[in-house]
C-alpha cells in the first residue's frame, strides 16, 4: 500500500479480477494509472484538469457524497461541481450503498477477518475468492492422508486463519468442484509462513502450477495447534465429514 509499506496483505481481487468484473458489467473501458509519488501530488484542481478533462473529457461524472481526491485529499464534491461548468460535465451525486451500515472495503476486510463469510459475501453481492497458482509444498497434506493444492496468499486479505468449507475452479475452466481449504502457518509443524492449501474432492490429478480460483462459503472453525499428528489427522478427517454437509451455501459467481 503507497501511504503505509508496513501494509501488505489488503487486495480484495487482483487487477486481473477487476477487470473481468468491469467487463461482465458492462463497463466499456478503464483507465488503470499507477499511483506513486509524483501522481499523489497533484493537486484537486490540476486533477480534473489534466486527468479528467484533458485525458478523459467525460460528459457525466458520478461520485458518492464522501468521494475525496487530489493531494492531501483535499478535493470533494463542492469542488467537482465548481468546475463542472469550466471542463463541460455535468455531475451525478449518489448515495452510498447500504446494508445496514454502509458498505466499504474496510467493512468487508474486517468480515473476512473475522470469519463471518456469509456478510462479506453479502456486501460484495458475490462469493468471495481467491486465485493462485499450485506452488510445490512439503507434502505434508499427502503424508497425513491428503493431497492439497498449495496456493500462495500474496498481497490478498487475509481472512481469519482456520478451516473453510470451499468451491474450486481449475484453469478457468467451468466445472465446479467441492473441497476444504486450510489458511494458516501450520502451527502443529511450527510453520511461520501462511499458506492456503486446498483439498478437491473426488479429484487425484497432479494440479501444481495450474491456476485455481478458490471460492470461500463458510467458516467452519479456527486455527490451533495439536499436541501430536495423530490428533491432527482425527481432526482433519472430521472437518472433511462436516465441510461436505456443509457445502449448501450459494456460490454466487
Amino acid at each position: 500500500m503507497f501511504f503505509n509499506k508496513s501494509i501488505s496483505n489488503y487486495k480484495l481481487t487482483s487487477k486481473e479480477q477487476k477487470f473481468k468484473l468491469f467487463k461482465k458489467y458492462g463497463v466499456d473501458f478503464v483507465v488503470s494509472i499507477k499511483f506513486n509519488k509524483k501522481f499523489s501530488m497533484i493537486n484537486a484542481e490540476k486533477f480534473v484538469k489534466n486527468i479528467i478533462y484533458k485525458k478523459i473529457n467525460p460528459k457525466l461524472i458520478f461520485v458518492s457524497n464522501n468521494f475525496k481526491f487530489g493531494n492531501k485529499r483535499k478535493g470533494n464534491v463542492n469542488l467537482l461541481k465548481k468546475l463542472s461548468r469550466k471542463y463541460k460535465y455535468k455531475l451525478k451525486k449518489v448515495s452510498p450503498l447500504k446494508y445496514g451500515d454502509t458498505i466499504s472495503s474496510t467493512r468487508i476486510r474486517k468480515s473476512l477477518q473475522k470469519g463471518n463469510l456469509g456478510q462479506a459475501n453479502k456486501l460484495l453481492s458475490r462469493t468471495w475468492f481467491i486465485e493462485g497458482n499450485v506452488v510445490k509444498g512439503k507434502k505434508l497434506g499427502r503424508k497425513l492422508g491428503y493431497r492439497t493444492c498449495n496456493v500462495r496468499i500474496k498481497n490478498y486479505v487475509v481472512p481469519k486463519e482456520g478451516i473453510y468449507v470451499v468451491k474450486v475452479s481449475i484453469a478457468n475452466k467451468k466445472k465446479i468442484y467441492n473441497g476444504i481449504s486450510y489458511l494458516g502457518s501450520r502451527p502443529t509443524f511450527d510453520g511461520k509462513e501462511v499458506f492456503l492449501e486446498t483439498y478437491i474432492f473426488d479429484i487425484k490429478k497432479n494440479l501444481y502450477k495450474k491456476k485455481l480460483r478458490i471460492y470461500f462459503l463458510k467458516f467452519m472453525r479456527s486455527d490451533k495447534k495439536f499436541r501430536n499428528q495423530d490428533q491432527l489427522i482425527k481432526q482433519m478427517n472430521k472437518d472433511v465429514i462436516f465441510a461436505k454437509k456443509g457445502l449448501k451455501p450459494k456460490l454466487v459467481i
